[in-house]
């Protein structure tokens, strides 16, 4: 039996569509049939050329938000990573990442193996098993990848951005320290920036602020919990500090997340802080890109900046759990706004790099 995936060549060149034997697992591993799979930013920047730097002249399978069912199980793997017993047709969703276990980060339990992506980036789709991306109908899961048996009430598309965006932004706000009554600031309202203002909200922010260069982005993270909204279209850095600190009693915020990947954000972020304040960066994973920082800002001040790539493998339930709860608080289901069949890839990258929507999911 065959399967089709998404191959990327270089950024000037369309995604073009390819037929690989379906492999067995093998011990330990999980072969799953992907249902869904969406297009993040990253992947955007990945097709801009940009992101953490692709070898050239190696054909990849792209993508990594996705979810899907287990098709068949390899030797001893019977369970997921809760413990719940796992067989063919139940749906699972899974780290797109593994942790190496060696290295001295991982030693130090820090979150951030540089060694994660090492069945992904940088190999062929030459190479077996072939499904090494999401924007495939098959992936295979390897041993020690975390993952979770999906709860039956979740739909499909509701679920697929859960081992990315939702995740993410869970582990970002755990280690950006947010405490009951914060005042938080979400810069970017994305599919991520969306999670992170209900997930703030429910973890006890006293009030949210979102800015975003899109108005109807805007609106609607106003239905996913902020209390103010900041147009970046129509105000300048300094008006939006300045609404920041009007809204905290002069003060400025507690904790600021940054989901734009946008570097010329950054120093706006640091400078709405509150002293004492943090700063999470999310968003600017693109490697060579610079922006001008004045370290006295973060010095004098003493704010706290944090940068987070991945996250822990606990953040993936909870994120399951606020599905589960939050589904009929929030419109969760309006994240995934246009789907595709994977044939389509190319016209779904181009939808998703109009930002007139906020995440576009692939059906393989």
């Amino acid at each position: 039996m065959d399967g089709l995936v998404a191959v990327f060549h270089e950024s000037t060149r369309p995604f073009d569509l390819r037929r690989y034997p379906v492999p067995e697992p093998g011990p330990g591993e999980i072969l799953v049939r992907v249902r869904m799979a969406n297009v993040c930013g990253s992947d955007l920047h990945f097709r801009a050329g940009h992101g953490p730097g692709l070898p050239k002249g190696i054909p990849h399978v792209l993508g990594h938000e996705m979810m899907g069912e287990v098709f068949a199980l390899g030797p001893g793997a019977t369970r997921d990573s809760q413990g719940h017993a796992l067989k063919a047709g139940d749906r699972v969703v899974y780290a797109y990442f593994r942790d190496c276990g060696v290295c001295p980060t991982c030693l130090h339990r820090d979150g951030a193996c540089p060694n994660r992506y090492r069945n992904w980036i940088g190999v062929s789709v030459e190479e077996y098993p072939h499904f090494h991306g999401a924007f495939g109908q098959f992936y295979v899961v390897r041993p020690g990848q975390w993952v979770f048996r999906v709860p039956e009430e979740l739909p499909d598309h509701m679920v697929s951005a859960v081992n990315c965006a939702l995740a993410e932004v869970i582990y970002g706000l755990h280690k950006g320290g947010l405490r009951m009554g914060d005042t938080v600031v979400v810069q970017g309202a994305g599919g991520l920036g969306l999670y992170a203002t209900a997930v703030a909200r429910e973890m006890g922010a006293g009030k949210i602020v979102v800015s975003d260069l899109l108005q109807h982005r805007l609106e609607t993270a106003e239905a996913f919990g902020a209390d103010h909204v900041l147009n970046a279209s129509y105000t300048d850095p300094q008006e939006r500090e300045s609404r920041v600190k009007e809204w905290t009693g002069g003060h400025g915020a507690d904790l600021v997340i940054e989901l734009t990947g946008d570097p010329k954000v950054v120093q706006e972020g640091i400078n709405m802080l509150r002293p004492g304040g943090r700063y999470v960066l999310i968003g600017n994973i693109n490697l060579g890109l610079t922006t001008t920082l004045d370290p006295a800002t973060l010095v004098r001040y003493s704010r706290n900046l944090i940068g987070i790539i991945v996250y822990e493998g606990w953040a993936i339930p909870r994120a399951l759990e606020f599905l589960l709860k939050m589904r009929k608080r929030y419109p969760l289901d309006k994240v995934v706004s246009h789907t595709f069949p994977l044939e389509s890839i190319n016209q779904a990258f181009e939808v998703a790099s109009q930002r007139q929507c906020l995440r576009v999911g692939l059906i393989p």
